[in-house]
């Protein structure tokens, strides 16, 4: 059986009032927790109460931007999940996106294939107790050591799209995560991947049978995310470019009610599990039989309470 993970924190959820069900997740069936990273809690202070409130919870990072952390930082950061969950932490690193690494975080977004190349590489030295003393394409390192290298050092796994980032997950990291898929696009990701890495993908979740309410969230969501042009061009090489050519070109012009109107159900349909939360496991065990490890259950709001969303989702339901 795939592993089968819930990303925390949960939409409008206070961040304390996680606990009782944290606690709960492994006996549910969950076996992962993952946290994100973009205007709301950072991706490592979830992850170090659920270290405490779940230990034997595998914890990842879905993913930390390696733009927005000096390197030293970053491994600290790292360092200090890994210390917390020894032997179950795998750090996800990735470039994000411009708005929230140059936008939100004033850093210049350049070359990100070497940016998360040399990251990769620092991280691989620094975690493993190193004194590192490097020039990278992207930036140089000068004599930093962790004062506190992990016994355990994490897994890395890069965040990644089109094959040159799959593939260079398969030379020098642990595994991929990926997003925005459907899971008939899973096995066209694992290939350019190989066998030897895991391939953990984040896989968005509306438990509702109002399909015209999910797909409507769910419009909303791929038009603001799809517009990025790293997710255009991996839905281009996935083969939806034609399907989702009028939103973007009503994107561009200004037009963002016409853009989401201009998605194809058909499209939502793939991009986003709904319907009964029996249905909705069925999908996402789809996605484990199509050849992804770790899917990564991410609740989209129904308007019901999220914690029991996440009880009605659990492979042990």
């Amino acid at each position: 059986m795939a592993r089968w993970g819930i990303t925390l924190p949960l939409t409008g959820v206070p961040l304390q009032a996680h606990r009782e069900l944290v606690k709960e997740l492994p006996d549910l069936g969950y076996t992962d927790a993952w946290s994100a990273e973009t205007a709301g809690t950072d991706a490592f202070t979830p992850l170090a109460l659920a270290a405490e409130w779940a230990p034997d919870l595998r914890l990842g990072t879905a993913i930390t931007p390696v733009y927005t952390r000096g390197p030293g930082l970053l491994a600290m950061s790292a360092a200090t999940i890994a210390e917390l969950a020894p032997g179950r932490f795998a750090l996800g690193i990735g470039t994000s996106s411009p708005t929230i690494v140059s936008d939100w975080n004033a850093v210049p977004f350049e070359e990100p294939f070497k940016r998360t190349r040399d990251t990769l590489r620092f991280l691989r030295s620094a975690l493993a107790g190193e004194k590192v003393t490097a020039e990278y394409d992207t930036f140089s390192v000068a004599k930093f050591r962790l004062e506190r290298p992990p016994a355990a050092p994490p897994e890395i796994l890069l965040a990644a799209l089109r094959p040159g980032m799959l593939r260079l997950a398969a030379r020098e990291a642990d595994g991929a995560i990926t997003n925005w898929l459907a899971a008939t696009d899973v096995p066209q990701v694992r290939s350019e991947l190989g066998t030897g890495g895991e391939l953990v993908g984040r896989v968005f979740v509306c438990p509702t049978e109002d399909a015209d309410a999910a797909r409507g969230l769910g419009r909303l969501l791929i038009s603001s995310y799809l517009t990025v042009g790293a997710y255009a061009a991996f839905h281009d090489w996935l083969g939806r470019g034609e399907r989702l050519r009028p939103m973007h070109e009503l994107w561009a012009a200004g037009d963002r009610k016409g853009a989401n109107a201009a998605i194809p159900d058909d499209v939502v349909d793939e991009l986003i599990v709904h319907g009964s939360p029996a249905r909705c496991r069925e999908k996402v065990q789809a996605y484990a039989d199509n050849g992804m490890d770790t899917p990564v259950i991410a609740v989209l709001p129904t308007g019901e309470d999220p914690a029991a969303l996440v009880r009605a989702l659990a492979p042990g339901a």
